[in-house]
């Protein structure tokens, strides 16, 4: 049975409001949602010995041309030693690049290779067709309503 939150636990299900009940099944259906966004890239990555953190590493370089280390970590959230050995391991396997930055040669850029922006493409591929699925079966007003909502939660992590 689903955990609730702790305000509703004393009540009985049928107790809970409307307007939480509907919250509650926003996050359950979120979480499956992301399982299966992250399914089929997840088992391309670990056929690499990849993880999920090696993905977003790729799709950040490959869609922000330019990035340094510093602004990937601070992207990620991760410190410069939890980004240190996925960095390590994109460049040993020939994903990934790191150049000295035409106007600071103390900013370390992060440039995917050919084979790198070829497997982001596939895993990044991969979940914008279950999107663009989704989308088109949600109806025309579905993708600003979910931008919406979604831009709204990216704010409480930092997102402008």
């Amino acid at each position: 049975m689903p955990t609730r939150t702790s305000a509703a636990k004393s009540m009985p299900r049928s107790a809970v409001p409307k307007g939480q009940a509907a919250l509650n099944e926003a996050w359950r259906v979120m979480h499956f949602a992301l399982r299966a966004v992250i399914a089929g890239p997840d088992r391309i990555l670990a056929t690499r010995g990849l993880t999920r953190m090696h993905h977003r590493i790729l799709f950040f370089v490959a869609h922000t041309p330019g990035m340094s280390v510093g602004e990937l970590q601070a992207t990620l959230d991760v410190t410069k030693q939890a980004l240190n050995a996925p960095l390590r391991q994109l460049q040993t396997q020939s994903l990934i690049e790191l150049a000295k930055a035409d106007h600071d040669a103390r900013v370390r850029e992060i440039r995917l290779t050919e084979s790198g922006a070829a497997l982001e493409a596939q895993l990044t591929g991969e979940q914008q067709r279950l999107f663009a699925d989704a989308f088109a079966k949600a109806g025309a007003q579905a993708h600003e309503g979910w931008r919406t909502v979604m831009l709204e939660l990216a704010k409480h992590a930092g997102m402008k």
